[in-house]
Parts: structure tokens; sequence; C-alpha cells
């Protein structure tokens, strides 16, 4: 059997501090094949940047404790020199960054920022750099790119930015790409106009892309499959159409109830989930959901705040992290129901 085009396997990320351990990634796994889309979702602080940027070796010469494996292309890369991971970094696994005004530099313009990118991989001259900057920018929907190539970033609008990011990112032609909430700071047309660019780019060159996000919305549009992340571990994993329609986990449940459906009456509350995600630095024992949990009175004595459940696979292609019994998911699917009426 031949190996995933990306293998994330027991992946663990911690940042020691003055209070402590920070386990921002604690044992996560998953793969992805050559042009499909996996979809990271869960809260603030559930570990899907981390685990992410560690692909691309960010955590490096840091105080980031880092161990596992990840398998790309048949190559481990923690294991890989600096050199050889800088070599790689941007050429063959490149990252579109959530705030483009921030990842963008403000006192170069867009065309030297996509030619630098072009130019750090690629033996040309200035010139040919901005030749193919300027047919990124074509390529990614930005007007008269010709003449925008010499503007500045603070000179183009939020989604604007966002595609210049995009071509910075695909300039040399990745094979995995990491879209970091690429879209959270557009508004619903634009964040539209991202998504299918996206999916059209994805297409054109087989890329492998991890969609990074919170909004479920997005997941629905674009992934194949759904990895949702809470305290630094997966706790659900499966096709996205399975996932979303019948999740097997309460967070996972959590997460959809949470939505608001714009087909209901305005007066329909809407259903956030309690409580707060847990502190990293001393997470719950047992599932680190307990505190939250609507059903852990489903499940005989105190498994859920004592013993830490398994990623199991529950049907084909679907794992979930939780004790409650597989007779009892039926509970589970009669809530998911009743909110989606």
């Amino acid at each position: 059997m031949s190996q995933p085009f990306l293998s994330v396997e027991n992946l663990v990320v911690h940042f020691p501090t003055i209070d402590g351990i920070v386990r921002a990634t604690d044992g996560l796994s998953y793969s992805l094949e050559r042009g499909k889309t996996l979809g990271i979702v869960g809260e603030s602080g559930s570990g899907k940047s981390v685990s992410s940027s560690a692909i691309l070796g960010l955590h490096r010469n840091t105080s980031a404790l880092v161990s596992g494996a990840i398998w790309f292309d048949g190559t481990e890369l923690l294991g890989i020199s600096d050199k050889e991971m800088q070599r790689r970094r941007g050429k063959d696994i490149a990252m579109i960054f959530q705030d483009p005004l921030s990842a963008l530099h403000p006192y170069y313009s867009v065309g030297d920022q996509v030619a630098e990118a072009y130019r750090a991989h690629n033996d040309v001259n200035r010139k040919a750099a901005r030749a193919r900057a300027i047919e990124m920018l074509d390529r990614v929907g930005i007007p008269q790119p010709d003449r925008r190539v010499d503007d500045y970033p603070h000179q183009f609008s939020g989604g604007m930015r966002q595609r210049v990011m995009i071509a910075m990112a695909l300039i040399n032609d990745p094979t995995l790409l990491i879209a970091d909430e690429p879209t959270t700071a557009l508004d619903v047309t634009v964040q539209a106009q991202i998504l299918d660019l996206l999916q059209d780019l994805q297409r054109e060159f087989n890329t492998a892309l991890i969609m990074i996000t919170h909004d479920l919305g997005v997941i629905a549009e674009l992934a194949d499959d759904v990895l949702v992340m809470y305290a630094g571990r997966a706790v659900e994993y499966g096709a996205t159409k399975q996932l979303l329609t019948a999740p097997a986990m309460p967070y996972t449940l959590g997460l959809l109830k949470s939505v608001p459906d714009l087909s209901s009456p305005v007066d329909v509350p809407l259903h956030p989930i309690p409580g707060n995600p847990p502190s990293l630095l001393n997470p719950p024992t047992g599932c680190a959901f307990h505190p939250r949990c609507a059903f852990t009175s489903l499940v005989p004595g105190d498994r859920c705040t004592t013993e830490l459940p398994e990623l199991a696979e529950i049907a084909p292609g679907h794992l979930r992290r939780c004790h409650l019994a597989e007779r009892d998911l039926s509970t589970l699917a009669l809530v998911s129901a009743e909110g989606a009426q």
C-alpha cells in the first residue's frame, strides 16, 4: 500500500513557559492525498495553526518541543536539515496567512514581494521575476496587473491583498498549500470569490490543500475531509458530508448547533457551546471536553473525567475521540436533527 502524500503521525508541539508547558498540539495524526482538501476546524487555541506551522518548520530554532513524524512526498520533514527545509518552504509547501496586511511588508511594492518569493527558489534575473509576478497577479484576478505590480499593500483592498498572498504562495507551483483562515476578515462576496479562486487553482496545479478555519460554511464548500480539533488533539475525523450531517462527537455537534440558521425566525436563539476552551497549560483530565459536555451522564462511571478516549473508527473513514457508546449515537443524532429544525 502506497504512503499518503502527506502523513502527520503523533505530532507533539509543546512550548515551555515560566508557568509550565503549553501543550499546543498533543499527539495529532492525519493524512492527505494530492489534489484533495482537508478542512481543520475548532475554536481558537485548539492547535490548528500550530500543527500546520510545524509542517513548514516554523518552530525550528525556537524553544518549541516538537516530536512525532511528518511525512511529505516520501520525506520525513522533522528530520531534515534547516537548509533543506528552507529549500522546500515556499517551493514545495506554501502558506497563506490569516492577515495579509501583517504578512506583507509595507515598504516594498507587492510586485517586489511576489517576485522575491520566485527568485528565492529560481535562478532568474529581476526582469524575469517581475514578468512572473505580473503573470501570477493576473492569474489570481488582480485587475491591470502590469500597473498594480508597482503599488504598495496599503493601496489594495482586503480582498486584493489576500489575492496577492495567494499569488505569492502559488508562484512556485507548490504541491501542498496551507491556508490559515484566508477569508476571515473579508465580506461574504469577496470570501466566495477567494474560495472559488482557490478551488480553480487547486484543480490547475493538483495541489493538496489544508484549509484552517472556524467557518463550517467554508468547510462544507471546499473540503473533502474534515479534522475537528479540541485542546490540541483530534476529536473527530471523516468525510465532510458524513461529519457535518451525522456528527459522532458532542463537540462537533456543538460547533454545528452554534452556526446561525438564516432560514429560522430572527427570534430563535443561538446555541453556543457552554463554558470556555480549556487552558493548554493545565488541560482537564480524561476527555478534555467533559467540563462542557451535555452527554457525560450517558457514560457510566467517571470515565469522562479520568480516562482519555482513543481516536477510534466507528465507520469506514470516520473516527472520533469519545466515550459515548455507539448505541447512544442515536441520541446525538436526534439532538442534531432537532437543532436543524
